[in-house]
C-alpha cells in the first residue's frame, strides 16, 4: 500500500515571501494535491528577535492571493517548545545526547588551533563521555552523539544518490542552546516527523542540513522522509536571484499588475517541464506535476517570459476573474458602463494590469491635458480643421463598424488618408496618440462624448 503523501512549506517570518520560496511552496502543494495527500503550512518562528507578525501576515496574504490552500491550521513552532523539550530530554535519558560545558572562550581557542593546523573547525567531543563534576558558572548546551566515521547516504528525488563523509561534515552538533531553546535542525526533524511529512521538497541551500537531520531522525526513532533538493533560481547573468534582477517579493508582483496564474505558471517552469508545454493552469498542474521531473540544474529568471505569460492570461481569462484582480489594485471595471467591452478593447495589447488601468482611465476620463510630444507631432492648423469637420459631421453612429464606414466616407469626401485623422482624433479623445482601435474607442464613448472632447481640444489648441 502506497504511503500517503504529506508535504509542507515551512518559512521563517523574518520578511516578505520570496518568489523562490513560493516556487518551493508550489511544488510541495502540487505534489500533495496530485496524490490526494496533504499540504501543510508551518511558520518557523523560533527566532523571537527577528520574527514579525507583519512578515507572517505577508506569507499568508501571498498564499491567499495565489490561491494555494493548505490543510488544517497553520502550525507555529513558537507554540511547540514543550514538545521539543520532551524530545531533547528523551535523547539525554537514552544517552544519545549530552550536556556540553565548553565555554565560548574555549570553543574560540579550539577553532583558532584547528584553523592554524588547516583543519576543519569542529567540536572535539571533550564532554561526550564526561563523568566528572561540571565546571561552575557554565550554562550547558545539549549536543547529539553523532556518528564519528563512515558515510551518510540518501536517495534524493532530484539529485539522485547523495553521499556525505561523516568526518568531513559532522561533529557532535548542538541541538539545544544554553538557554534551553532548540536549534533549527532539531525542531525541523521533530515537527516533520510528528506531522507525518513523507516528502520534503526544499531548496538545495538546505542540502548540508540533511545529514544532520538524518542523524536526528535515526536517534529519535523516526522514519526518514524522502528528500527533493531544488537547484536555485538564477538571474539571466547566472548569479543568484536578487533584487537587481527584478522583484523578489511575491506581493510586489501583484502591485506590478502580474496575475497569480501567470506567476505560478512562470515559477513551476523554473526547473520543471512537461514535454514542450508552456501554459499550465493550476488545475492541470494538480493532475500532472511530478517532482521526479525537476531539473538538477539552476533555472534562469526571465521577466520577459513572465510578461509573455501574463499577456496570455490577460487575453484569455474571463472578465470577472480579471476584474477581481483589477479591484485589488483599486480599479473596478464593473462600475464602468460597458466595462467588459472596454476590457476587450484593451486586453489584446496589455502586458500587465497597470497598462489596462492606465489605458482605461485615459479613455473613460475626459483629457485634462494632452501629450505634448504627440501634440507637437500631430496637432496643427490642418489637423484641427479636419477635426472640426469630423465633429460637425458625426451624427447617429453607434457601433464600431458604423463609425468605420462613416470615417471612410469622410476621408474620401475630404481627400485625406486615415493617418491624417486617426492620430489627431486619438489625442482629442484620450490625450495621447496611443489607443486601441479608434473605431472601437468611438463606439465606447458614443457620439455625444466624442463631440464634446473634440470641441474641447479645438477650443484649447485652436
Amino acid at each position: 500500500m502506497q504511503k500517503k503523501i504529506i508535504t509542507r512549506f515551512a518559512p521563517s517570518p523574518t520578511g516578505y515571501l520570496h518568489i523562490g520560496g513560493l516556487r518551493t511552496a508550489l511544488y510541495n502543494y502540487l505534489y500533495a494535491r496530485k496524490n490526494g495527500g496533504q499540504f501543510l503550512l508551518r511558520i518557523e518562528d523560533t527566532d523571537l528577535k527577528r520574527n514579525s507578525e507583519e512578515a507572517t501576515q505577508a506569507i499568508l496574504q501571498a498564499f491567499k492571493w495565489c490561491d494555494l490552500d493548505y490543510d488544517g491550521s497553520v502550525e507555529y513552532q513558537s507554540r511547540r517548545f514543550e514538545i521539543y523539550k520532551k524530545y531533547i530530554q528523551k535523547l539525554l535519558d537514552e544517552g544519545k545526547a549530552y550536556y556540553c560545558y565548553m565555554s565560548k572562550d574555549e570553543l574560540d581557542a579550539l577553532r583558532s588551533e584547528q584553523e592554524a593546523r588547516k583543519q576543519r573547525p569542529k567540536y572535539d567531543g571533550r564532554y561526550r563521555d564526561f563523568k566528572g563534576t561540571p565546571p561552575a558558572g557554565i550554562e550547558p548546551v545539549v549536543r547529539i552523539k553523532a556518528p564519528q566515521n563512515g558515510e551518510i547516504t540518501f536517495q534524493d528525488g532530484v539529485k539522485g544518490e547523495v553521499k556525505f563523509k561523516v568526518e568531513d561534515i559532522l561533529d557532535d552538533f548542538i541541538i539545544a542552546r544554553s538557554d534551553g531553546s532548540p536549534t533549527y535542525n532539531f525542531t525541523v526533524v521533530v515537527d516533520d516527523a510528528l506531522m507525518g511529512v513523507s516528502d520534503v521538497i526544499r531548496g538545495d541551500d538546505h542540502l548540508s542540513n540533511t545529514p544532520k537531520q538524518i542523524v536526528l531522525y535515526e536517534a529519535l526513532g523516526f522514519e526518514v522522509p524522502k528528500f527533493f533538493h531544488l537547484a536555485m533560481i538564477h538571474g539571466e547573468d547566472g548569479k543568484k536571484l536578487s533584487k537587481r534582477h527584478g522583484a523578489t517579493d511575491v506581493m510586489e508582483y501583484k502591485a506590478m499588475g502580474i496575475l497569480p496564474e501567470a506567476l505560478l505558471n512562470f515559477l513551476v517552469r523554473l526547473g520543471w517541464s512537461h514535454g514542450d508545454d508552456e501554459i499550465f493552469s493550476l488545475e492541470e498542474l494538480k493532475k500532472i506535476f511530478d517532482p521526479h521531473h525537476i531539473s538538477k540544474s539552476a533555472s534562469a529568471y526571465s521577466f520577459k517570459k513572465l510578461e509573455w505569460l501574463n499577456a496570455h492570461y490577460i487575453k484569455t481569462l474571463a472578465f470577472e476573474r480579471l476584474n477581481l484582480e483589477l479591484k485589488g489594485l483599486g480599479f473596478d471595471l464593473s462600475a464602468v458602463s460597458r466595462g467588459e467591452f472596454l476590457l476587450d478593447l484593451l486586453r489584446e495589447r496589455a502586458k500587465n494590469l497597470l497598462e489596462i488601468i492606465a489605458s482605461a482611465k485615459s479613455i473613460i476620463n475626459e483629457p485634462n491635458s494632452y501629450d505634448e510630444n504627440a501634440v507637437q507631432k500631430f496637432i496643427n492648423e490642418k489637423s484641427l480643421k479636419l477635426l472640426a469637420f469630423f465633429e460637425t459631421e458625426l451624427n447617429q453612429q453607434r457601433k464600431a463598424k458604423e463609425f468605420e464606414d462613416f470615417t471612410n466616407e469622410f476621408l474620401q469626401k475630404h481627400e485625406v488618408k486615415l493617418k491624417d485623422l486617426a492620430q489627431p482624433l486619438r489625442i482629442a479623445l484620450t490625450g495621447s496618440a496611443v489607443s486601441p482601435s479608434i473605431f472601437e474607442v468611438l463606439e465606447f464613448l458614443g457620439v455625444g462624448e466624442c463631440k464634446k472632447r473634440i470641441q474641447k481640444i479645438l477650443k484649447i489648441k485652436g
